[in-house]
């Protein structure tokens, strides 16, 4: 089957660069201890169900001479074995050994002439744990037609459900002269799309993702809605292609007791954790902060009211929005007041799209939630903001894969152009998770915002105490 790429997919397609490869990330730790999930049970697992995800058997070809956008092909030589590799940490390996080795596999472009994922199996882990670290490209995932697989290897209980069998074969692929004749008669047919071909053969990427954007709604401004271009801050510049991860796990029941003591969201108390945190950050480095220093940040897939089952962190519609962080305020509660009262502007002048038809199949959602995160923030030039925080929610009841308890997710979102580090969140069975993605080079601290989490989230339950 041969589908083009749409213009927000390709525009994925060609702006990725050796420095900022496109491709979401998604961390789960499992307890293992009886040995019940090896590699050749996580094989069958993926063979099984990978039909319900047919955009992984498919590959991305280019047409000759640029004619059209370059279209979906099945992957006629497609060999699941090497999308699925195993690999080990010396036992009994550290998490801090983990983290780097899910750095150093997020800072590797995938192969362009495969399908355009890959999955680990990390062994080896202290405690009989081991790890499934995936990552998909951004064009790959839209989460609404093409979700990500990580939709379809998990469970509800541990004993894994049953599949109808795959009765997959590949279509022929088309050669060049194929692609280059049906992309002549497209024209012919719709000239429109000439326009978009020389938009895009003079480099108006940005301009063809801006559309995505569009698809969540415009945006409420934060604190400053005037402002076009976000702040000066030691978290823009060029960014090299190696990676550091760190990660930090809280309770989800500290963020309802903020919410219940300040009136606000869980949502605003994510970010006045996250405020706090990115001050003292900044004060460590020695940064300049006057009152009115700000962060700009990026939030898309806030969330709004509550779908039954689901847990506080998810609502039954997600917007985005720019917020300034006010970093510059010494004060926790007027932090996270000027939040709450950003948030609350947004959430009355902003337009929102359902996310009832993102949760089905296992109900599992946070990884096509992130990939849609990331589409809306690429849909904004660079300098517009200074970080993205992605914010995602998962079940509050225990998931399994191949009948072994996940323990933990972790999301690693992509780094953006000039943008040092990500933030991404997941919820899931009681507690938050944070994975921290950042420049090797720019963001050798980034351990220490780790840290300041906890004493942000500490400094903010003092106030409630």
């Amino acid at each position: 089957m041969v589908t083009r790429l749409t213009p927000q997919d390709a525009s994925f397609y060609a702006s990725e660069s050796s420095s900022s490869p496109m491709h979401i990330g998604s961390l789960a730790i499992v307890q293992n201890a009886d040995g019940t999930l090896d590699y050749e049970k996580l094989l069958e697992i993926v063979d099984r169900r990978l039909f319900l995800v047919p955009r992984y058997r498919q590959k991305v070809r280019e047409v000759p001479l640029g004619l059209a956008r370059p279209v979906w092909v099945d992957a006629s030589d497609f060999d699941i074995t090497y999308h699925i590799r195993r690999s080990a940490l010396p036992k009994p390996g550290s998490d801090e050994q983990l983290h780097e080795l899910v750095a150093r596999l997020m800072s590797r472009p995938l192969d362009r002439t495969l399908p355009l994922w890959e999955m680990y199996l990390v062994e080896g882990l202290s405690d009989n744990r081991c790890a499934i670290f995936t990552k998909s490209h951004s064009a790959l995932v839209d989460g609404e037609e093409a979700l990500e697989i990580g939709h379809v290897i998990l469970d509800s209980s541990n004993t894994p459900r049953e599949v109808a069998d795959d009765l997959w074969h590949p279509g022929a692929e088309p050669s060049d002269a194929g692609l280059a004749i049906r992309a002549v008669g497209e024209l012919v047919s719709r000239p429109g799309d000439g326009v978009d071909i020389a938009k895009r053969a003079v480099g108006s990427v940005a301009g063809a993702a801006t559309s995505v954007a569009g698809s969540f709604g415009r945006f409420a401004a934060g604190l400053h809605p005037s402002a076009s271009t976000a702040p000066p801050s030691p978290l823009n510049a060029t960014i090299s292609r190696n990676r550091r991860l760190d990660v930090a796990k809280t309770d989800l029941e500290d963020y309802r007791r903020i919410r219940a003591h300040f009136g606000c969201s869980i949502n605003d108390a994510v970010l006045g954790v996250v405020t706090g945190a990115l001050r003292n950050w900044l004060l460590s480095r020695g940064e300049p902060i006057t009152g009115y220093t700000a962060i700009r940040a990026f939030v898309p897939m806030s969330v709004y009211g509550t779908e039954p089952g689901m847990g506080d962190l998810l609502g039954s519609r997600l917007s985005s929005f720019l917020i300034d962080l006010p970093v510059g305020e010494p004060n926790p509660s007027i932090r996270l007041s000027h939040i709450a009262h950003a948030t609350e502007a947004h959430g009355r002048d902003s337009r929102s799209v359902t996310a009832r038809t993102l949760v089905r199949l296992s109900g599992f959602a946070p990884a096509s939630l992130h990939a849609m995160s990331v589409r809306a923030a690429s849909g904004y030039g660079q300098r517009t903001f200074n970080l993205l925080i992605t914010n995602a929610p998962g079940p509050q009841v225990p998931m399994y894969i191949g009948g072994a308890r996940m323990l933990e997710m972790y999301p690693v979102s992509p780094l953006l152009k000039d943008q040092a580090l990500s933030i991404g969140l997941t919820s899931y069975d009681g507690r938050v998770y944070y994975g921290l993605n950042a420049d090797r080079d720019l963001m050798s601290d980034v351990d220490v915002i780790t840290s300041l989490l906890y004493e942000s989230m500490e400094e903010l339950l003092d106030v409630c105490a």
